[in-house]
């Protein structure tokens, strides 16, 4: 069975080792499983609700790009893609917020982070909050189920997000599906030893707290970064603990098993925090040294990262787009030429059950009725001196050859060869007359295999 995976990172900086150890690094390994069907793209949509600076935004877009395919993403195997230029995922966005619930939202992590910071600070509870920060977990879910991802590579911290977008997910195909499931239950996928990194102050590696360590610097300004990670006080020759060194924390994520058990060994038996670092950094940059350069290459050829970005943008929307045509549908957001048809085929199907009954009079003599499907007489032929000549005619009727059909006041008549075949019965006035009439053609076309 094929696996769906996807995952994203907003563009909103430039992209730090913990982007590339809790989310980068893993999803990479990931699509090239052979049963792997990867879908990776930039948030960028997401990204105008953190940053209100557009030549930021630009730039960051740039940089993410060129790190995902400098790091080895292989864009023949897997679907990578900018989200802004998707637009079924922002109408998808608003097909889900009208069924997302309020009380979901008030509960994601990020909009109750900024309640209670305005709450700390005596102010109104919702100062400064925009509706991009409190319904983003839609959009994050429109992502996600717009291409029924199975799994989603993500940080412990975004573990909310991917069960919102199934409580959302389950809402919509309860209300609309009918006995269908629209979209599959997502799944987060973490790798837990380097789910979050800690950053140079022992905090979550991140943007927000200027404690990153840059993907792709240069080897000194790696260096630095490292060498300012923050240490505990204990001199060369003490014994220092791995299981609480932030230093430790990050060279497990890069490090074999091997290497983990030599580092924590000289750690206890009190090697010195400088040449900690040391090793710390040597071990990255033999990591990232490689990356580096084919990273540098693709930033100086933005155009080609567009050109590769707006394949990725074509491959994705020969999904999304019937995707969300059959959404739309479901919703009741439909073609009026689809209700048009709808009715045709209505009108087909009825014309299908009509049926020609053939009989003999008392006097010797054949004739044969058209009935509707429900049962209404369309049409009495005359008699016939023989059954053969009686079919041949009914057989004529439905060859498909234009019918000669002659209104009489509120009756009608066939005919065939300048002769009156058959006619229809009185009707109570000329509007039900045409209206049989129109009943007659539909029954005598032909109909499609």
């Amino acid at each position: 069975m094929t696996t769906r995976i996807l995952t994203g990172i907003t563009t909103t900086g430039t992209p730090h080792l913990g982007n590339y150890a809790g989310a980068i690094r893993p999803a990479i390994v990931a699509s090239r499983a052979a049963d792997a069907d990867s879908f990776y793209f930039l948030a960028d949509y997401h990204a105008l609700i953190k940053c209100d600076e557009p030549l930021r935004i630009q730039r960051s877009r740039l940089e993410i790009a060129a790190t995902w395919l400098a790091s080895g993403l292989d864009t023949d195997r897997v679907t990578f893609y900018r989200q802004s230029d998707i637009p079924e995922i922002t109408e998808l966005t608003w097909l889900l917020t009208c069924v997302a619930a309020k009380g979901l939202l008030n509960r994601a992590h990020a909009y109750k982070a900024s309640v209670d910071k305005n709450v700390e600070q005596g102010e109104d509870p919702d100062a400064g909050i925009t509706m991009g920060l409190f319904s983003y977990p839609v959009l994050m879910a429109a992502d996600i189920l717009m291409f029924n991802a199975h799994q989603v590579p993500v940080g412990r911290d975004q573990i909310q997000h991917v069960e919102m977008a199934r409580d959302i997910g389950q809402r919509f195909n309860h209300l609309f599906g009918k006995g269908k499931e629209f979209f599959v239950m997502p799944q987060a996928l973490i790798e837990e030893s380097v789910a979050t990194l800690p950053g140079l102050d022992g905090r979550k590696m991140s943007k927000s707290y200027d404690n990153t360590i840059p993907l792709f610097g240069s080897a000194k300004q790696l260096k630095a970064a490292v060498s300012s990670i923050v240490t505990d006080s204990r001199a060369p020759g003490e014994a220092k603990d791995p299981d609480n060194s932030h230093l430790f924390t990050l060279y497990q994520a890069f490090s074999t098993a091997a290497q983990q058990a030599e580092f924590r060994a000289d750690l206890l038996g009190g090697l010195a925090w400088g040449e900690a670092k040391q090793r710390l950094f040597e071990l990255l940059d033999n990591e990232l040294g490689e990356a580096r350069e084919r990273y540098n290459a693709l930033i100086e050829r933005p155009a080609d990262l567009e050109d590769i970005l707006l394949a990725g943008a074509a491959k994705a929307r020969k999904i999304a787009t019937p995707f969300l045509g059959e959404l739309r549908e479901a919703v009741g957001l439909r073609s009026f030429r689809s209700d048009l048809q709808s009715t045709q085929n209505t009108k087909k199907k009825a014309a299908k059950g009509a049926r020609f009954v053939s009989f003999r009079e008392d006097d010797g003599s054949f004739r044969f009725r058209l009935l509707a499907a429900d049962g209404e007489q369309l049409l009495l032929s005359k008699n016939f001196a023989d059954g053969k000549t009686a079919g041949q005619v009914s057989k004529r009727l439905q060859d498909g050859s234009p019918l000669d059909v002659r209104v009489d006041g509120n009756a009608f008549a066939v005919w065939l060869d300048d002769e009156a075949v058959g006619a229809s019965p009185q009707f109570a006035d000329a509007a039900a007359c045409e209206q049989a009439v129109s009943q007659l053609r539909d029954a005598l076309a032909p109909q499609p295999e």
